[in-house]
């Protein structure tokens, strides 16, 4: 079984800052993308950040300059450090991993976590 748990969600006034993490753990042979997404009360999910296996980035443009997005492999950990936050990015964040378990599996699944609040007053 695998695992996802993030942490370091709160409250924060706007042009704070919070940084993001997420752990892997249980049966995991390999990682590949991780990434952030997140849900707005009434609006889709949608992805914030993503981070390949050997370390390029993809942001959405309404992140981009304030948020960074890095790993850890030996510890199977995604962050996401958020600057300069707004109102806006109000939003349950939640991690996404696409993990392979075993060797023998050969495939790559996507797993998430419970999801994690975060909110910015104003």
């Amino acid at each position: 079984q695998v695992q996802l748990v993030e942490s370091g969600g709160g409250l924060v006034q706007a042009g704070g800052s919070l940084r993001l993490s997420c752990a892997a753990s249980g049966r995991i042979f390999s990682i590949n993308a991780m990434g952030w997404y997140r849900q707005a009360p009434g609006k889709q999910r949608e992805l914030v950040a993503a981070i390949t296996s050997d370390g390029s980035t993809n942001y959405s443009d309404s992140v981009k300059g304030r948020f960074t997005i890095s790993r850890d492999n030996a510890k199977n950990t995604v962050y996401l450090q958020m600057s300069s936050l707004k109102p806006e990015d109000t939003a349950v964040y939640y991690c996404n991993a696409d993990i392979r378990r075993t060797f023998a599996s050969g495939s790559y699944y996507g797993y998430w976590g419970q999801g994690t609040q975060v909110t910015v007053s104003s």
